[in-house]
């Protein structure tokens, strides 16, 4: 169909028309698309965009837009699963026109303005409570109510800084709120990555539809909680759970693209009321922190004692004011469903005036008229949890009343009955739907959007213009149904006036240049240098094997290596715990040998095992990688081909991986670790293989095997010309400093590096890992090839172990280690 539009049978705005028509075909109600106001061109202009790019169908419009998606690295993670799964965006955005989008952006404010309202008074004067507006166990019986912050006045006394909100469109176009999320409001990235990439797909839109952009709203978040810092250029942070958090690969780009430090509570240390994070060069102190961890595990003196992935003393910190804690911990008690019940009532109470985004009807069975009115009503209501966490009568959490029939509902009843207060009546909600590209053509499906607002440096609120849509998988349009979605899709906010082309980026003569690349954690530290010995661990192992299958399994190949030296090869795979013993070295059983090493998931260490622990390494430093790198550590592990092919394709992803750490990674202390990491793991690889093949007693294919596994094969040639001799040979591949795969090389580089990390004293002295480092140099660089054997290499591979445990000490966070007295450096 693409090509039909490209021979000029069908325009853009022909397809687009005729999409359009179809679509909005007579029956069709409640939806974005069929309900837009005439002369609206909005719509008419996405689907000529689409037109243009994917001709008369939909799916290169539907595949373009994923692989945009993929591009910049989003991915989410389900509760309890291990990988990632890809972002699902669709390609059709979500469009509002601007005089729309001005009411919802009003009631976005105010309803951040009521929620702050009520958490300074609930945990202050608690003046709703003693009046009866706020019933005293909606508070005291919440779990979000965090009793050790009562009395406790946050820095600037702001509680929040950063909420969100899910709203629905209804039958007539109305908008109202579903839920409110105020403890650790998700999704902003998202709706930044969706914008990325719908900028990529569908660039011609912005200057067709003036729509608004999202990096001034990010902006003024940034300067808002700077605004509350001390000090004049504050450090700021993101606290994150780890890797395994839903949206953590969210987190990492939102990081990046802030300018925030990403780091775990483990990264963190609170020293005399101040919060700092451990980084190479001491303790950097840290201003704020927005805050990605439930707060009941923030801190485990104040809190949860049991919090293994907090900060203790942070509270304490926080109530000094030294540290900004976004948003307060504590701070998610109105989001629990219950006080959507009593939000009409307190906004006229707090702010005087109504609710200008109601919330949908609810009533919090924790009353008695209100829980005898929903166990009436049960079957036109949804029912489900007061505070988030399900109760026994709801085990699958919230349900629509008529579906819990039989045993269940008897078991419901009762459970209300018993615990009233675990338990919301709401209303039964209708969603307008949206286009999606679905079903070979465009198809409605149920949205629930999400809109988020953050503090400007003024303290007064802002919101982002669009947020993120997420799109029901059924046409199904109770929000119940819906559950959490399938698809997302930007939203879009265009008006009749130009859109000024701001980004985060400082004009050129207010920026301080500087060349210092910014603070490195020691966590970080530790991630790059085990990213680096992994990668070269499993490029060292596949040498073997290719050298395995290429000269003594291949039949592809004339001459095949000598059994001794095939022996040497087998043993330094079954060493390296890649595969257990072949019973003999025929075809076989090596071409088995060689299959477990490249490929094994049972258990043995084999090179997709290696692989796997540096993609582990790579998901947890995606504010630190480029998207390349990351895209190649995740990418699925080669299946196509023979087994030599997939070992080729391997090998050619290792050398792209090199390729990319050593001409597009800035030479900055992360870069030093990671290299430093791949120089020590290679060192000590080419000493098993020099001890391997580089005896007294080295044949020709020995040396031979050598110069391969050394990837010195064409050196060698061109300096010597007479054939293969045992000491050029080790000379070559473990004294030649020009040799960038020989052990000199290697050690040389990690000495360099060393010399240019910072040291925590100034009396000039080396430190441990320095001097272990130069010593090591100085044996490598007066040992003698002629004389090199055993001792002398397993006394090099012995100090390289220490040298590699002396950086450890030196530069990594050391288990429970609270803080480094020795050399402190505060900052």
């Amino acid at each position: 169909m693409a090509s039909r539009a490209a021979t000029g049978l069908f325009d853009a705005g022909t397809i687009a028309s005729r999409w359009i028509a179809d679509y909005c075909a007579p029956g069709r109600t409640s939806d974005v698309l069929a309900d837009r106001t005439p002369g609206d061109t909005a719509w008419t202009a996405v689907f000529e965009e689409l037109a243009g790019l994917s001709g008369d169908g939909l799916d290169l419009a539907r595949e373009r837009a994923q692989r945009h998606a993929e591009d910049i690295g989003t991915g989410f993670r389900i509760a309890g699963e291990g990988e990632e799964r890809r972002w699902p965006l669709s390609p059709i955005p979500l469009m509002i026109a601007q005089a729309e989008w001005d009411g919802i952006a009003a009631g976005m404010a105010q309803r951040a303005r009521l929620m702050e309202t009520l958490l300074t008074d609930l945990y202050g004067e608690a003046r709703l409570v003693h009046e009866g507006h706020v019933p005293a166990a909606l508070v005291t019986g919440s779990p979000f109510f965090l009793r050790p912050l009562s009395g406790l006045t946050p820095p600037g006394g702001r509680h929040l800084e950063f909420v969100a909100a899910d709203l629905c469109r209804g039958p007539n176009g109305e908008w109202r709120v579903l839920a409110d999320h105020l403890h650790a409001p998700a999704g902003a990235g998202y709706a930044l990555e969706n914008r990325l990439a719908m900028a990529r797909m569908l660039g011609g839109l912005q200057g067709r539809l003036n729509i608004e952009r999202h990096a001034p709203f990010f902006a003024a978040f940034r300067d808002g909680l700077a605004s509350l810092c001390r000090r004049a250029e504050p450090r700021i942070a993101l606290l994150t759970p780890g890797r395994l958090n839903p949206s953590y690969a969210e987190q990492a780009h939102l990081a990046r693209y802030l300018g925030f430090l990403l780091v775990e509570g483990a990264d963190l240390a609170v020293l005399d009321d101040r919060l700092y994070v451990r980084t190479i060069a001491g303790l950097k102190r840290v201003d704020a922190i927005w805050r990605r961890i439930d707060p009941r595990l923030l801190d485990p003196l104040a809190l949860d004692s049991h919090s293994a992935i907090g900060v203790a003393g942070i509270v304490d910190a926080m109530a000094e004011g030294n540290v900004v804690v976004a948003n307060a911990p504590g701070s998610a008690l109105p989001e629990a469903p219950a006080f959507a019940a009593f939000f009409p009532r307190l906004a006229e109470v707090l702010l005087g005036e109504p609710l200008k985004l109601p919330n949908i009807a609810t009533w919090w069975c924790g009353q008695d008229a209100e829980r005898a009115h929903v166990a009436a009503n049960l079957d036109s209501m949804v029912i489900a949890p007061a505070f988030g966490a399900a109760p026994l009568g709801l085990p699958q959490g919230a349900a629509l009343g008529a579906t819990v029939t039989g045993d269940a509902r008897a078991a419901l009843l009762a459970d209300m009955e018993r615990r009233p207060q675990d338990y919301v009546g709401q209303e039964v909600v209708r969603l307008s739907t949206m286009p999606v590209a679905a079903d070979e053509g465009l198809t409605a499906r149920p949205f629930i959007l999400r809109v988020f607002a953050a503090r400007a440096a003024d303290g007064e609120w802002t919101v982002l213009p669009g947020g993120f849509a997420r799109i029901g998988e059924h046409p199904d349009a109770r929000a119940a149904v819906m559950g959490g979605g399938t698809w997302s899709a930007d939203v879009c906010i265009h008006g009749p006036e130009p859109v000024a082309p701001v980004t985060l980026l400082a004009s050129d003569d207010t920026t301080q240049l500087r060349r210092n690349p910014g603070t490195l954690p020691s966590r970080v530290a530790d991630n790059l240098f085990w990213l680096g010995r992994y990668l070269e661990r499993g490029e060292a192992l596949l040498g073997v094997v290719r050298v395995l299958l290429g000269n003594s399994i291949s039949a592809d190949t004339g001459a095949a290596l000598a059994e001794d030296t095939v022996g040497r090869l087998a043993n330094l795979v079954v060493a390296a715990g890649a595969a257990p013993a072949p019973r003999a070295h025929k075809r076989a059983e090596l071409t088995q040998l060689a299959r477990t090493a490249l490929e094994d998931e049972d258990g043995w260490y084999s090179i997709r095992a290696i692989n796997d622990q540096a993609r582990l390494i790579g998901e947890i430093s995606r504010e630190r990688l480029s998207a390349d790198m990351i895209r190649l550590l995740d990418a699925p592990f080669p299946s196509k081909g023979s087994l030599l092919d997939r070992a080729g394709s391997a090998q050619r992803r290792y050398s792209a991986l090199a390729g990319l750490s050593a001409e597009h990674m800035a030479r900055t202390d992360a870069w030093r670790f990671h290299d430093m990491g791949r120089r020590v793991e290679r060192a000590m690889a080419s000493i098993r293989f020099i001890r391997a093949f580089g005896g007294a007693e080295a044949t020709a294919d020995d040396l031979s095997t050598l110069l391969d596994l050394a990837d010195s094969q064409i050196s060698y040639r061109q300096r010597y010309l007479t054939g293969i001799a045992r000491v050029p040979v080790l000379d070559l591949v473990t004294l030649d400093p020009g040799n960038p795969r020989s052990i000199a090389y290697q050690v040389a580089a990690i000495a360099d590096h060393l010399a240019r990390l910072p040291v925590l004293s100034d009396d000039g002295l080396a430190e441990p890992q320095q001097e272990e480092a130069r010593l090591l140099a100085a044996i490598v660089s007066t040992a003698r090839a002629a004389e090199l054997g055993d001792a002398t290499l397993l006394d090099i591979e012995a100090r390289l172990g220490r040298l590699s445990d002396a950086v450890a000490r030196r530069y990594f966070l050391q288990g429970a280690e609270p803080l480094r007295a020795a050399g402190l450096v505060l900052a």
